[in-house]
């Protein structure tokens, strides 16, 4: 993949940063959360918090594909720190930035680009997941005013996050997406709080929780956009967020093919490592081919993002080989490594959990799918 030589110094500071500070922390970050807190301020003060955002509010001002190679290289290492910061950026700040009005980009912007406050977003409740345009969370006018009343739920970021963008019914009588408005929430206030979740299969190291809104009032200036235009933001959001998460799985995969061949070389049965054996070769060589495919697929769509172009369709592409290709890849590792490949003192086994929830999150495969062939048809 082609890179001009500032992606190319962006992506040598993620890789050495994920390899010195993330790798060696990995396996205790999913016990330990304190760490994902370190973590975050290392990779502020690096400017990876704000990466893709103009200079005028603290940004680096670079491109979609620097971006999705510090995700990339931070998911090599571990998938729970890639996926708060591709939170915080794409579904957290992103809304704001491309909808918000001047006063709310002055207000949130500096310090969630600076790392200072972190992001998450609200989508998906208890009876609304894929149909996400279905929830039931309220927002009425009252007195100059709104009064939030509702619940998310799978929130990343929940519990360690200041500011939140959340969607929620300001339209009764839409019972669709067409009557969700979004809204700019902040921690602490009255009425708005954070619940635990349940515990979770894969990157665990992340944070995540249930928001709960009862009697919440919002001033008019919090709400994000028109009214009535919240699902409109949150998919435009999700298609950059989709990019992000191929990304992720990218770099899932790619740690998986990395620890294999590794493993292939040095493990010896029948007198000479399993390497030499065509039934290892040929399941490292499929890993390598589907890896190739999936770069090209998220980088083509991030590029096309760059370019000012739409890239719905791209994205639902990239975002569905991508995790697709982690989880099958992940799949082989442990399969390479046997049965140690089945415990916890390998990292297959995290590789193997944490891939799945790439097929999960911001869109399950089977959404993509339906994307790509409305798109077609």
């Amino acid at each position: 993949m082609l890179l001009t030589d500032d992606q190319k110094s962006i992506q040598q500071l993620a890789r050495d940063f994920a390899v010195s500070e993330v790798q060696p922390v990995a396996k205790a970050l999913e016990q330990d959360h304190s760490i994902l807190c370190q973590l975050w301020k290392k990779m502020a003060d690096l400017g990876f918090t704000g990466i893709q955002f103009p200079e005028a509010y603290g940004g680096l001002d670079s491109d979609s594909v620097s971006y999705l190679l510090v995700i990339e290289e931070l998911a090599k290492a571990s998938a729970s720190v890639a996926v708060t910061l591709s939170v915080h950026t794409t579904v957290g700040i992103l809304p704001i930035f491309n909808f918000g009005n001047e006063a709310q980009k002055q207000k949130y912007l500096p310090p969630l680009i600076s790392g200072e406050k972190i992001a998450a977003f609200g989508l998906t409740e208890p009876n609304a997941g894929s149909d996400a345009g279905s929830g039931l969370t309220k927002a009425e006018p009252a007195n100059g005013h709104y009064v939030l009343n509702g619940s998310k739920i799978f929130i990343t970021n929940a519990h360690i996050a200041d500011i939140f963008v959340t969607t929620a019914r300001t339209n009764k009588e839409k019972a669709d997406a067409k009557g969700l408005s979004a809204f700019i929430l902040e921690k602490g206030m009255p009425g708005f709080k954070v619940e635990e979740a349940d515990e979770k299969l894969g990157i665990q190291g992340s944070d995540w929780g249930t928001l709960v809104f009862e009697d919440v009032q919002v001033a008019k200036e919090h709400l994000l956009g028109d009214p009535e235009q919240g699902f409109k933001i949150f998919m435009n959001s999700l298609d950059a967020g989709r990019i992000s998460i191929g990304a992720m799985a990218l770099g899932i995969a790619e740690a998986c093919l990395a620890d294999s061949l590794k493993y292939a070389k040095e493990r010896k049965q029948f007198g000479q490592p399993i390497a030499n054996f065509q039934a290892i070769q040929f399941k490292l060589a499929d890993m390598a081919v589907e890896i190739e495919a999936a770069r090209h697929l998220v980088y083509h769509a991030a590029r096309l993002k760059d370019a000012g172009r739409l890239f719905s369709k791209e994205a639902s592409m990239a975002k569905l080989w991508a995790s697709e290709t982690a989880m099958r890849a992940a799949n082989q590792a442990v399969q390479i490594f046997g049965g140690y490949g089945y415990t916890k003192d390998f990292p297959v086994e995290r590789y193997f959990r944490d891939a799945k929830s790439t097929e999960l999150v911001e869109g399950t495969s089977q959404i993509q799918r339906l994307v790509i062939a409305r798109h077609l048809l």
